[in-house]
């Protein structure tokens, strides 16, 4: 491996390792933090479901005394109306002393004795409105509907009939108990915890009372299962007991503060990565392109330099002409000073846009092989197998891509040891047109099918290791098109394919 691969595999691995410990660090402090505020969070869940369950006992102690106090309301009326009719049954001459104490003793309890016929004999604890009344017909259906009755037969065919009703302060109460009642599950449910919370009846399926669900988890019942589920995972439910409801059942979960907390870390990694890619891509673009003024400007030197021989060795050939001499020997010498001039045509074409022209590859290929065969070992043969079309016109810079050509021929002769075949062939799809170059060498191992391309790779001795990757560049951005390898076995070759654009 190159120098220079070495310190890009060093860096990279810096870049990496320099990242990961940022990463761990953050994580371990995140994790710290959000630990610490799940564990506040959680005192606040248990306090708040502490609270629930002594508010869920005073609600039902209360409610407890209030139903005795009716039922103590209700044996007062009972009382009374025995008190009455003890009255109305006894003889002339009995003491009816302590019935009448009973009677004058009732301050909190409406009553209305009626007669036959619906008539208001008497009444005490009601309204002006009900005292003015005459019968209890007067009375309203609904107003009448407040009262309990009892009736009291007196002679034969006779009676009374006692209406009362609780005593207005424990109507009062009972609207400070259905009051009291909707302050827990308002409490509950809309809770400064900003918790989650469903409450069931006993079956923990039918839902009494929700906060701060979305309406979409309720609307779906097999959404709303699932959403039960995952609370009672997280946390046992509370039971409850409530007299209008019986055993009911509290479910709850994290606030979603928490849970969006917990995936800060993940958008912290995410971050991570999305700058480390950019610091990678502009690191990398920034190298590439330095890479490149170098690459231009040695090339552009090389072109210069190499103008001055032949400058000279044409002017030599033309001597040689009008020497006396094998004219074979001037018409070959002025072919290879017209290779070099081709040679510093391409040089100096290096960094400069190329001009692409319509040109027929086929004719290329069929010029350029003959020139290239003469000039390689004897033990090494390049057959062109044409295809069946006798012209392919694409957009070409010829001296730009012979010399890919003839790049990619030398490094097979080189895989070959100098002893082989190259094949070259090509086919077409639609609008793109391949040619693939084969031979018989020691073939390349998959995972180097993309780093013989890299700048400064070389498995020879010697070399700089630029072959590939100026071929790369002129097929891939001065042609729009493509190099790579299409496959390879080793110790049997290699096929290097170059895709080309026709329009």
């Amino acid at each position: 491996m190159a120098k220079n691969d070495l310190h890009s595999a060093r860096w990279k691995w810096l870049l990496f390792i320099s990242a990961a410990v940022v990463f761990v660090l953050i994580i371990i402090y995140s994790n710290k933090l959000f630990n610490n505020i799940a564990q506040e969070e959680r005192k606040r869940i248990e306090i708040w479901a502490g609270a629930i369950s002594y508010k869920a006992k005073i609600v039902n102690e209360t409610e407890n005394f209030f139903n005795s106090i009716k039922l103590e309301e209700d044996n007062h009326a009972k009382i009374l109306a025995t008190a009455i009719q003890k009255i109305i049954e006894a003889p002339l001459d009995e003491d009816l002393t302590f019935y009448q104490s009973i009677i004058s003793a009732n301050k909190t309890v409406p009553l209305i004795v009626t007669s036959r016929g619906g008539s208001i004999d008497a009444s005490v604890n009601v309204p002006d409105s009900v005292s003015r009344m005459r019968n209890i017909k007067e009375m309203g259906e609904e107003d009448k509907a407040k009262y309990n009755s009892l009736t009291i037969p007196y002679i034969a065919n006779r009676y009374l009939t006692i209406y009362y009703q609780e005593a207005p302060a424990y109507a009062e109460l009972h609207v400070v108990i259905d009051n009291l009642v909707e302050s827990f599950f308002q409490e509950t449910v809309i809770n400064s915890a900003s918790v989650p919370v469903i409450i069931t009846d006993s079956t923990k399926k039918n839902i009494i009372n929700t906060g701060n669900i979305d309406s979409t988890q309720l609307a779906d019942t097999t959404l709303l299962l699932e959403t039960l589920d995952k609370m009672m995972a997280s946390n046992k439910p509370i039971e409850i007991n409530l007299l209008d409801h019986g055993t009911c059942y509290v479910f709850y979960e994290e606030s979603p503060v928490l849970k969006q907390l917990r995936l800060v870390p993940f958008i912290e990694l995410g971050f991570i990565i999305i700058f480390l890619i950019i610091a990678y891509l502009l690191l990398s673009v920034t190298r590439r392109s330095e890479q490149n003024r170098i690459w231009v400007g040695m090339s552009k030197e090389t072109a210069h330099q190499l103008g001055t021989p032949i400058s000279s060795l044409m002017a030599w050939n033309e001597l040689l002409k009008e020497m006396d001499v094998d004219q074979s020997i001037p018409t070959e010498i002025g072919k290879d000073v017209k290779r070099l001039e081709t040679i510093a045509q391409r040089f100096s074409k290096i960094g400069s846009a190329p001009v692409l022209n319509d040109t027929d590859l086929i004719m290329v290929i069929s010029e350029f092989v003959p020139y290239l065969q003469t000039r390689l070992s004897s033990m090494v043969n390049i057959t062109f197998h044409k295809p069946e079309m006798e012209q392919l016109v694409l957009p070409l810079n010829r001296y730009l891509f012979e010399w890919v050509v003839e790049n990619l021929c030398k490094n097979a002769v080189d895989a070959m040891d100098g002893k082989g075949s190259i094949n070259i062939r090509i086919s077409e799809e639609k609008n793109k047109v391949f040619v693939d170059i084969e031979d018989t060498g020691k073939g390349i191992p998959a995972k180097m099918h993309k780093k013989i391309f890299s700048p400064g790779y070389t498995s020879k001795n010697r070399g700089w290791g630029l072959g590939l990757t100026l071929a790369k560049r002129i097929i891939n951005e001065y042609h729009k098109g493509k190099l790579f390898v299409k496959s390879s076995v080793i110790d049997e070759g290699t096929v290097m394919r170059i895709q080309l654009r026709k329009s």
